[in-house]
């Protein structure tokens, strides 16, 4: 969709809110009615961070659209990380069976990831995503300019998730660092979107893209009840660890291939305060049991056979799950 088709969608609508985070109103809100050109928004301000994705949050949301007589006309737009636009996406789909919203995500994990592909939900009961829908936004727009504010921290975060359609689809997504992240942003979307136009609901294929998700996200789970949380990305940066030193032993790949990421994983997790060890094995396997891959309580992974040859719906026994986790652990221990 071109940019002015997208602003005289919002011309006709009858009427538009913009639902944001605190830290990103402050630098840009003021900005994006002149992106988009619409006037007298209707904004809706959260608290930044993990802590708000939660049902409590989008009834909140919910409450003020039916406060200001929203109806199945309106518009929401999504300005912000993976959290606003997951959030946002949810609250549109759900308010009155289903309003349209756009997504302008202003991290580079919500621009090559979150923001792209139809999944919208909450964390529930300690556990990432497990209320959602699929949903497609309008459009998605992206503006590089966004990451002009975006702490160091984040920017890794969503080399992390660029490094993974590296192992997926495209090696040349494997040179990506700090550096040169520019020039594959768009190439990154466009991975997300074939593999999402191919299989929406991922009933099949589009599992490939949870590469590193499976112990990433039980990692990150546990990780947000502690002192030293890790950001998605560094989750899964050490669930892809995990993932391909399993794909060593389940697959065949190349041992090389772990030995050629570690690198690039401590730049990924430079940023992290890495505080765990084989004491907290147990805690992020019963974050594993909560997995929305498993099947009859088998823990679904994405492996490798090779660099772009990935297989999903591996199902790997517990004790080899907890054998990647030590081994993890003692690599890590040893930075």
């Amino acid at each position: 969709m071109r940019l002015e088709e997208l602003k005289e969608i919002l011309s006709e609508a009858s009427q538009v809110f913009v639902l944001t985070d605190e830290n990103v109103a402050q630098y840009w809100l003021p900005e994006l009615e002149h992106w988009l050109g619409f006037e007298h928004a209707e904004e809706i301000v959260i608290g930044a961070g993990e802590s708000h994705k939660t049902l409590q949050t989008a009834q909140e949301i919910w409450e003020t659209l039916l406060e200001n007589n929203a109806d199945r006309q309106a518009v929401l737009v999504n300005l912000g990380g993976g959290m606003v636009t997951d959030l946002g996406g949810f609250v549109a789909s759900c308010y009155q069976r289903g309003i349209r919203f756009v997504n302008v995500p202003t991290t580079l994990l919500a621009m090559v990831d979150a923001a792209i592909g139809g999944k919208n939900g909450v964390n529930f009961a300690g556990c990432k995503n497990q209320i959602g829908t699929f949903a497609e936004p309008l459009e998605v727009m992206i503006n590089p300019i966004c990451l002009s504010t975006l702490p160091e921290r984040e920017m890794l975060s969503g080399l992390a998730e660029m490094v993974k359609y590296g192992f997926i689809a495209d090696d040349a997504l494997l040179k990506v660092d700090d550096r040169n992240y520019e020039q594959y942003i768009l190439r990154a979307g466009e991975i997300k979107r074939e593999i999402v136009e191919e299989d929406f609901k991922e009933h099949g294929y589009r599992k490939v893209l949870n590469f590193g998700h499976t112990i990433g996200h039980s990692i990150e789970s546990y990780s947000l009840t502690t002192s030293t949380p890790l950001t998605h990305g560094e989750a899964v940066a050490v669930g892809m660890w995990c993932a391909l030193w399993l794909s060593i032993d389940q697959c065949g790949l190349d041992e090389e291939v772990l030995d050629d990421y570690c690198p690039k994983m401590r730049l990924l997790l430079s940023e992290a305060e890495w505080d765990f060890s084989a004491k907290d094995i147990d805690a992020i396997m019963a974050y594993l049991d909560h997995d929305k891959k498993n099947v009859d309580g088998k823990h679904g992974f994405v492996l490798l056979k090779d660099v772009e040859k990935p297989l999903y719906d591996q199902f790997v026994p517990d004790e080899l799950v907890r054998q990647s986790l030590n081994e993890l652990m003692d690599y890590l221990s040893d930075l």
